[in-house]
């Protein structure tokens, strides 16, 4: 932490250990969150605990309904699919767009990063991919619509969290199909190829969001 950075609240302290839980299935959809639960495993008053809730159902992460306490969202499958389809449109332009404008160095960075996520599932790290994941999609969208795009897919992923056991870079075989399909879309990148890289983010993304219903199984 720098001189100048304010310290973190508590309140800021529980949000961002709640929203990182959530988003990442450490408690998944449709689970009740209890203040008073929360406020003894994190070692803080029931005041910041409140005003985390406040903003997690902000974020659209958690429902609030009195008498009845905090829930954490679970998408339907309607909504999932529609998710999914907004996901691929948005990130897809995102992608044929940096194909014109990418530069050598952010080129560097994405290759860095997939080439971290390659080692990572060499060696079972498979809960670390997940995060480096969202962060590659998110760096290629900020270096194509850095005004607009960026910002709008970022919420996009922030609003939804990761049902339990759905990730599918928990998935051996899943995760080695998508960082192929990173790998192809660093190759579309970097000979300007936009057509091909957003034809290869709208498949990706396509896949996940059907990877994910599936797991789900017959209602």
């Amino acid at each position: 932490m720098s001189d100048t950075e304010a310290p973190m609240s508590k309140a800021d302290y529980v949000y961002h250990r709640l929203s990182r839980e959530i988003r990442n299935a450490e408690i998944p959809g449709g689970t009740p969150l209890r203040a008073t639960a929360v406020a003894e495993r994190l070692g803080v008053s029931i005041t910041p605990v409140r005003e985390a809730f406040r903003r997690l159902e902000r974020d659209r992460l958690i429902s609030y309904e009195r008498h009845h306490g905090a829930t954490v969202i679970d998408l339907s499958d309607e909504a999932l699919l529609e998710f999914y389809q907004v996901r691929a449109a948005v990130e897809g332009l995102g992608a044929r767009l940096a194909a014109a404008v990418i530069t050598r160095a952010e080129l560097d960075q994405l290759w860095r990063l997939h080439e971290s996520m390659v080692d990572n599932e060499r060696k079972g790290r498979h809960e670390l991919l997940g995060e480096q994941s969202r962060r590659l999609h998110l760096t290629i969208t900020d270096i194509g619509g850095p005004a607009f795009l960026g910002a709008h897919v970022r919420s996009l992923h922030d609003s939804y969290p990761v049902p339990e056991g759905a990730s599918l870079w928990l998935d051996p075989d899943a995760a080695k199909n998508h960082l192929a399909a990173h790998e192809q879309l660093c190759r579309a990148l970097q000979v300007g190829d936009g057509h091909t890289a957003e034809r290869i983010m709208v498949e990706h993304i396509e896949f996940s969001g059907g990877y994910r219903l599936g797991r789900r199984g017959p209602a």
